[in-house]
């Protein structure tokens, strides 16, 4: 009986040794274990308590058009035409491309946009690669579609500056329109919806190309270095990355106070709030994509970090944590900083692993060629 006791607790010990020691994987092994096509072998993520609705991160599915959109060669070369279209504006001088360059990542590389006179906007141009997946849009999510999306464009003051009745207006009385818009939709079919519907049919077909991230784990494991594989488990485990940068898009499509509203200072903004009105949502943003991110620098919603080393430094650091003045102490909109948000006691070899992954996120653009020449 006691030769059987000690077996059994060496046995014990052994078992125990070996979980805690699933912890730690070989550069090899996490070579392999992530390329092998198959995510049920994947080291455990290290997940908050509080996230909801995770998805694992993964190669991004096609999109697939709806009956109500649809799509054709023929509406999104329309829909090309309009959003490249300047006429949409009231200035005639902007369009949805002045603000979404291919060449910019379909972004416009600026801190903030600049929109009608020159007028600067208040947050960093988001990204509209990969939008046909998104289920809210913007910073703040006041859009909940594409179509919503464009019109706010059109609409802002400090943008397009149109209004939605002028500008379909504008599109109708241009004669070399008539023809696309009867082609597609059928004859005397310029309408506020069929604009934006072809408008929605170029957007949609906007996405990534694979990256090496999604041939890696797909099965070739020569797409990733060592240093950028170390990146890829920091990002899932150590890192927390993928609390909020979760699903194949990158994004939990979530909102969060990172920290970064500037209450009470230059570059304030309430973030969310303004769409909600609901003390809960102050300084809270849209987690966005990372996919395509080394095209669209410079980061965050006020664009005030140029650099992704900068950025990852301040996530090291737990992000910033506001403490209110004595006049602040009983105000219900003072910013409450996610409690996601932890010190991460990176090292300097982790933060160049991690930064190397994210950047192994980014394919190689398509860069879509403007129109030769407009509708007149």
């Amino acid at each position: 009986m006691k030769y059987i006791f000690y077996f059994c607790l060496a046995t014990l010990i052994f078992s125990c040794s070996q979980t805690e020691n699933k912890e730690y994987y070989s550069i090899v092994e996490l070579k392999e274990v992530y390329s092998n096509g198959n995510k049920e072998n994947w080291p455990e993520p290290h997940l908050d308590s509080q996230v909801m609705n995770f998805q694992e991160i993964g190669v991004l599915p096609d999109l697939k058009f709806d009956k109500e959109s649809g799509y054709s060669e023929k509406k999104r070369k329309l829909g090309k035409f309009l959003f490249y279209d300047p006429r949409m504006s009231s200035s005639g001088q902007i369009a949805c491309a002045s603000c979404h360059d291919p060449n910019t990542g379909w972004a416009d590389g600026k801190r903030v946009a600049f929109g009608h006179d020159r007028s600067p906007g208040s947050r960093n141009t988001m990204s509209i690669i990969n939008i046909g997946h998104m289920d809210t849009i913007f910073w703040d999510g006041r859009a909940a579609n594409l179509a919503e999306q464009a019109k706010a464009a059109v609409q802002n003051p400090i943008e397009m500056n149109h209004g939605i009745d002028e500008a379909v207006k504008t599109i109708q009385n241009i004669e070399g329109y008539k023809a696309y818009f009867e082609e597609v939709y059928g004859e005397n079919q310029i309408t506020e919806d069929n604009i934006f519907n072809a408008i929605i049919a170029f957007e949609r077909t906007i996405v990534s190309r694979k990256s090496r991230f999604d041939k890696f784990i797909s099965g070739d494991s020569t797409k990733l270095t060592n240093q950028e594989v170390e990146g890829l488990h920091l990002f899932r485990t150590k890192a927390r990355c993928i609390n909020c940068h979760n699903s194949p898009l990158f994004t939990d499509q979530q909102f969060h106070n990172l920290g970064l509203s500037y209450y009470g200072r230059e570059f304030e903004d309430l973030g969310r709030y303004y769409v909600t009105r609901k003390d809960e949502d102050v300084g809270k943003f849209k987690t966005p994509s990372l996919r395509e991110l080394k095209h669209t620098a410079p980061y965050m919603h006020n664009g005030l970090f140029p650099h992704l080393e900068g950025l990852l430094n301040m996530y090291n650091a737990g992000m910033a944590t506001l403490v209110p003045s004595k006049e602040q102490e009983n105000d219900s909109l003072f910013p409450t900083k996610s409690n996601l948000l932890k010190e991460l006691d990176l090292n300097q070899d982790e933060l160049a692993s991690l930064e190397a992954f994210l950047n192994s996120l980014s394919s190689t653009i398509y860069r879509e060629r403007p129109p030769k020449k407009l509708p007149q």
